[in-house]
């Protein structure tokens, strides 16, 4: 399964998304609380997936999105929208997100999301 890195400012996201991607069989390599650690712990810990939260302190996630797409085009990332963001996503399409996930979470959505975007980097 994949190792993802989760990228939230909120505590009781990540948790609950750990969670459901440990039950799901994949493996949390890392965890950033804004766009600009999210970065950094790409660049360190090279994992095959990024979770990213929109809307967070220091750096968002767009930006966030766009430099580590900078770093490595090959790079998978999930964007996390609230609803309401339709502008937002439009923006994160056109920057190379890979998938959506919304919150409230759904674990069905979440392991769904991050089996087919794993999937497609496997058969890259």
């Amino acid at each position: 399964m994949a190792k993802v890195l989760m990228v939230d400012d909120s505590r009781t996201s990540r948790k609950l998304l750990r969670s459901i991607l440990e039950e799901g069989g994949h493996e949390v390599v890392g965890e950033a609380v804004n766009g600009q650690e999210g970065v950094q712990q790409f660049q360190a810990l090279k994992p095959e997936l990024v979770t990213m939260d929109i809307t967070m302190p220091v750096l968002d996630g767009i930006e966030a999105l766009k430099m580590i797409k900078a770093l490595d085009k090959e790079a998978k990332v999930i964007m996390v929208t609230a609803a309401g963001q339709k502008n937002k996503v439009m923006e994160c399409i056109k920057a190379g997100a890979d998938e959506f996930i919304t919150k409230p979470f759904d674990n069905n959505e979440i392991i769904s999301a991050v089996s087919k975007v794993a999937e497609s980097q496997e058969n890259a």
